[in-house]
Order: C-alpha cells, then structure tokens, then sequence
C-alpha cells in the first residue's frame, strides 16, 4: 500500500525523480564512509558532497557507495549523487586540480577527480560551490559556469546548480547561462524569513531550494517559546518539525546529523503534515 504521503519523497526536476530530502557529508572527515553508510542504511537516496578536501572526504562517501552497491543495499539509479567545484580560495593545499590552469581545464579536472572519489561514470547533480565573490559575478564564475555547461551537454552531469549565492548573483547567473541551474543550495536561515526572496525566485522559475543548517543555523529561533509549544503540540522532535516545514514549503532539505537514531526520525518527517497554521508560524518565528 503506498503511504499517503508517499509522493513527497521525491521530486519531479526536469521529468526525472529526485529525493525530496538529502544527507549532507561536510565536516565528518574520517567518519565520512561509516556514517554515509549508515545514513544510507537509514532510508536517504540523496547524498551530497563535495571536491574540498578542506570541509568535505570525497572519496569516503565514494568508498560507501561503493560497499553498498556491492552488498546490494541500494542501485546506482536509486541514488542522488551531487558534488561540487570549488575556487581555489575555498580550498586548502589538497587541491583537485592544478591551481595555474585556466578554469575551464580546473573544472574538468576536479570533475574527474570527483568521478574517481565517487567511484561512478555520471553525477546527477554538480554545483558551482559559491560564487568567486560575495558581491555580483566574476567572468571566472561565468568561465566555470560555462565548463559545468559542456560537461552537462556532453552528458556527464544530469543537472548543473550552484551554492552560497545572493538574490542578485541568481538573478545574474540565471540571465547569462545557457543551461541555468536546477538546484540552489544556501545555508537557511530563520531571520531571512529562511532565504525567502531566494526561494521564491526559485519557485518562479522551477528551481529545486536546497536549504542546509537549516537547525545549526537557527538555534535561537528554534529555542522560542512559541516553537517549542507547537513541538510539544504536534508530538515530534524539533529536527522532524523543522525538516516538514522545509518539504512543505517546497525545500529539499539537507541534514547532516552523525547520529543514526536521528538520521531515521528525520526521515519521519514524510509521516505527518503541519497545519497552514504551524506552516505560518514558522515562516515568521524569528519575529517572534
């Protein structure tokens, strides 16, 4: 019998199925393997990563991949695979590729060094890591743009996104690139109305929002009073009341926790709906 809200799991991106919801791998570093595993043993056909050695272990998410498509725990076309090229100022002195090349040779370098970590022939979804610059576009952002573009036309990535980007750098991207993103990834966070203007820029234009720290990011406004009495209300944790928030309002969230009891209630997330009532309360929690 299909869950009632079975649907929700997924996401329609371009008339193939996405997962509505994606484990995230920074900062686990020699954890990375034993708890990607665990996480897909979990219930999550998301992953994501990237090619920074500084924040993200690559190839250990590319090693329990591996372990579980040979235990036959999950199959390559069940899984949501997304990584990410990142400037070398984002980086540390492990890089992926070699730092005088020309961008374009840089992205196609780091993407065959992520299909060698990741241990597969395709991404599914490969994502600009942030912009050269807080402010505006950069033609070096327009160079690697263009390079994630020929990869995508040759059929390597199934989708092309980008990360940590302003309404107006969006806006820029979207009016200059050929293939525009399908994913924007931002850290989210309650006082912006959680990324309001940029979620709705990219509800307008068919844009998949991947909103992480979603609770890192929002502890004091996850600590009000009014959220802990609609938590205590609805009989669930805060992670599970937040994560349906997100997939109601139409993010794909991620999450990161290293805690397998945790991995599995937030998956539960999918197992009850908030009221428009509780939807709008947390819309606007961080003005209390």
């Amino acid at each position: 019998m299909t869950h009632p809200d079975q649907a929700s799991r997924h996401l329609a991106v371009a008339g193939r199925r996405v997962p509505s919801f994606v484990y995230g791998t920074a900062w686990k570093e020699a954890e990375t393997e034993r708890l990607t595993r665990l996480a897909l043993e979990a219930g999550f056909r998301g992953i994501d990563t990237a090619n920074q050695r500084r924040h993200y272990h690559e190839a250990g998410v590319g090693a329990a991949i591996a372990r579980a498509f040979a235990s036959g725990l999950v199959q390559r076309d069940e899984l949501f695979l997304q990584t990410k090229f990142t400037f070398v100022a984002g980086q540390d002195q492990r890089l992926p590729y070699d730092p005088g090349a020309d961008h374009a040779t840089q992205v196609r370098q780091s993407f065959a060094s992520s299909l060698e970590h990741l241990q597969i022939e395709t991404l599914d979804s490969y994502v600009l890591h942030g912009p050269a610059q807080r402010v505006g576009l950069t033609s070096s952002d327009l160079d690697v743009w263009q390079a994630m573009e020929e990869l995508h036309a040759a059929g390597k990535t199934r989708f092309l996104g980008v990360s940590n980007v302003s309404l107006d750098q969006l806006e820029e991207l979207c009016a200059r690139a050929t293939a525009p993103p399908a994913f924007v990834q931002n850290r989210c966070f309650a006082r912006s109305g959680w990324d309001r203007e940029v979620r709705a820029f990219c509800r307008e234009r068919g844009i998949v929002y991947q909103g992480f720290s979603l609770l890192t990011a929002n502890r004091a406004e996850l600590g009000h009073p009014v959220f802990e009495r609609l938590v205590a209300r609805v009989g669930k944790t805060p992670a599970q009341v937040v994560f349906r928030f997100a997939l109601q309002v139409g993010m794909q969230p991620l999450t990161g926790t290293t805690d397998p009891d945790h991995m599995r209630e937030d998956l539960q997330g999918y197992g009850f709906q908030l009221s428009g009532e509780d939807v709008r309360l947390i819309e606007g929690i961080a003005g209390g």
